[in-house]
């Protein structure tokens, strides 16, 4: 029960003091006139006044409340390293039986985690929070239990008791690290790209080598390794193997005694580009379709294109003189003997035999696509007769043999049950509303994928790959009447687009592969193949644990997928059959990784400004006293709170001094006195 004196005032204090000023002056010319019972009217004005001021017994009934004691634990993945998890259990354990003992205080522990993209330790953030959710009257102290390392220190906020801070791990630790400080996120397939480097130390690192090692893997395959200094920036060139995302690792040689080796790896990932992809067209006659690959090729920016059209054979005789003809001379040796390797793609649209590329220049391009290159055949009536291509060293490694018939009749592309699954032709729907074709070259495969049938059901688009390279037949020349848009026309440019690229192989349309795509915190695992169903991939975890996850039909049914999801973070290889892929998952370089020595340094000014304290959890804890408010609140071997005495009001009693009966009866009473008094002075 608390009890206090209370004023509620009748008038506003000017109009009082006022009011008092004038009894003031009238008392005071009683006193000097020596006027009689002055002394009974002042006391009666006095009473007035105090009237006015409703004074009162002001009775509170108080429930006092627990004093808040906010523990936050640090359970960033930098915690695990040693034993400072361990620590920091034992060490809460130990603060909250000291609390306990000491009575009248409410803990809250608040548990830091990681923050979300990659954004580190939150600790002041999630402080805010909890300041924001806590009465401040209540909270008597704060401590944080970490390593110190905490990423929002910018974001500082007012304390309304004294901060502490508990370090765990060990005094004088020490690490390395590698930092990627420079890559390009594109670079061109083939061609040298330069990442810069460096090897950092923290902590109390012992005199050693000034260099170490550095291996640095490429999509998984053999790594190169690398020597180098350590503490300068460093630029080392590789090469990307092919176009697409190129994932890099590098590995830092672990230090002996170094407080973690989880910074010692670095993943990066570059998108290869192809410079300029060089294509050879060469058109054996003029036709009505010699354009529409021409357009095609010229359309995309990245392709140079060398065009070559046959306009007079050498057996044709039609009169006009060799001197006026502004033809240019056929460069046929350097094209297919001393430059062949350099084209990505030589395409022979109606080309047939005519003395034009002697047998060895051919017996050149069939070994160009062994080598790794890729031939396309658009076939016209001439791979039909006894000039054939077929009949040539490129017959060696054509996918299909023609019958030497010609079918010429109107009829649809039809995509084949194996071209829906397919890449190059997957997806091209609608096939009801595609025109017509007339002509189509009757051929046998041999060998290669069927994706289109034509006229009678005929195999109309077959690849193959030929050892290290690919080759695509099209048993028709007649594509260009979709270009033109005959009865409606059909998807000829997406179509010759894909045919294109897929044989200068373009990894998005492999049609043996694994793809991964990240979907938030999982990643799915596409499996694309032509061949029986699969059941499982292989899952390769950076710690080299192998784990078998079940493939699902996709919604399409073009492929398979299985969805992963994965604590761990680094590069995974992953398996099905007889193809492997990679990815990585979690950011190249974890924040809560960059620097893993112990420190109070980024917390002591904050400590410093709430009168706490930092202590080390290897040094012992330290006892616990209570303070007054704004008191230092740490010294050595000691910290403490600071009571808070908050209280609820349960109930208030208020009791009038004056009440109105009691001002009226005695004003009465002193007025009264003061006039007997003035009245017998009179008689007197």
């Amino acid at each position: 029960m608390m009890a206090s004196l209370q004023l509620d005032p009748l008038v506003p204090w000017i109009f009082w003091f006022a009011l008092s000023g004038l009894c003031f002056v009238g008392v005071s010319v009683g006193v000097i006139r020596h006027l009689r019972g002055w002394y009974w009217r002042m006391v009666s004005l006095v009473i007035l006044l105090l009237a006015l001021l409703q004074p009162s017994l002001m009775q509170q009934e108080r429930e006092y409340l627990k004093d808040i004691v906010i523990i936050l634990e640090d359970k960033s993945s930098s915690q695990a390293i040693m034993d400072r998890s361990e620590q920091s259990n034992t060490t809460v354990q130990a603060l909250e039986e000291k609390l306990t003992n000491l009575g009248g205080v409410k803990i809250r522990r608040v548990l830091v985690t990681d923050g979300e993209d990659n954004s580190g330790t939150r600790m002041i953030r999630t402080l805010k929070d909890v300041l924001a959710e806590e009465p401040g009257a209540q909270i008597a102290g704060i401590i944080a239990i970490t390593d110190g390392q905490i990423h929002d220190f910018n974001e500082l906020p007012t304390l309304p008791a004294p901060f502490h801070v508990f370090l765990s791990g060990k005094k004088n630790g020490y690490d390395r690290r590698l930092i990627v400080k420079n890559a390009p996120a594109f670079a061109i397939v083939g061609e040298a790209v330069t990442i810069a480097l460096r090897i950092e130390e923290l902590g109390d690192v012992p005199q050693g080598s000034a260099q170490s090692g550095v291996t640095v893997s490429i999509g998984g395959q053999t790594p190169q390794r690398f020597a180098l200094p350590i503490g300068e920036d460093i630029e080392v060139k590789l090469t990307l193997q092919h176009s697409g995302a190129n994932i890099f690792q590098f590995n830092l040689d672990p230090l002996e005694g170094e407080l973690t080796e989880k910074n010692n790896v670095a993943l990066l990932s570059i998108n290869g580009i192809r410079d300029r992809l060089r294509v050879l067209l060469v058109s054996g006659e003029p036709h009505a379709g010699g354009r529409t690959w021409r357009n095609l090729l010229k359309s995309d920016s990245s392709v140079d294109l060398v065009h070559f059209t046959i306009l007079r054979p050498p057996g044709k005789q039609d009169g006009v003189p060799v001197d006026e003809l502004s033809l240019i001379a056929f460069p046929t040796r350097e094209l297919f003997m001393e430059k062949i390797d350099g084209f990505d793609l030589i395409i022979f649209d109606r080309y047939k035999r005519r003395g034009i590329l002697p047998m060895s220049y051919l017996e050149n391009v069939s070994g160009y696509v062994e080598d790794g290159g890729a031939v396309l055949v658009v076939a016209g009536p001439d791979f039909a007769s006894a000039n054939s291509l077929f009949r040539s060293p490129l017959g060696r490694i054509l996918p299909a043999e023609p019958t030497s018939r010609v079918l010429s009749t109107g009829y649809v592309p039809k995509i084949t049950g194996l071209g829906e699954r397919h890449p190059v032709t997957s997806g091209l729907t609608h096939q009801s509303d595609w025109g017509r074709w007339f002509r189509q070259v009757e051929i046998k495969p041999r060998s290669g994928h069927v994706l289109m049938t034509g006229a009678q059901e005929q195999p109309l688009l077959v690849l193959d790959r030929v050892k290290q390279g690919r080759i695509a037949l099209l048993a028709s020349d007649h594509a260009w009447l979709w270009d033109r848009k005959f009865e409606g026309g059909g998807p000829q440019l997406e179509l010759l687009r894909r045919l294109a690229h897929w044989m200068m192989s373009e990894p998005d349309l492999e049609e043996e592969t694994l793809i991964t795509e990240h979907v938030g915190p999982k990643v799915r695992i596409i499996r694309r193949t032509l061949g029986a169903a699969p059941k499982e991939v292989i899952v390769t975890s950076p710690s080299g644990q192998k784990s078998k996850v079940a493939l699902l039909p996709t919604v399409d049914n073009l492929g398979f997928e299985a969805l992963l999801e994965s604590t761990e973070q680094g590069l995974f290889a992953i398996q099905e059959g007889e193809v492997n892929g990679i990815f990585a998952l979690g950011p190249s370089a974890p924040r809560e990784f960059e620097n893993p020595v112990v420190s109070g340094n980024i917390l002591a000014p904050l400590a410093a400004s709430s009168r706490g304290g930092v202590f080390w959890i290897s040094d012992g804890l330290p006892r616990l006293r209570t303070v007054l408010p704004r008191r230092r609140a740490a010294g050595r071997g000691w910290f403490a709170i600071s009571p808070r005495e908050a209280f609820d009001t349960v109930s208030v009693t208020k009791t009038p001094l004056l009440p109105k009966w009691l001002v009226v009866v005695l004003v009465s009473l002193f007025i009264v006195l003061g006039w007997l008094r003035e009245g017998r002075d009179q008689k007197a």
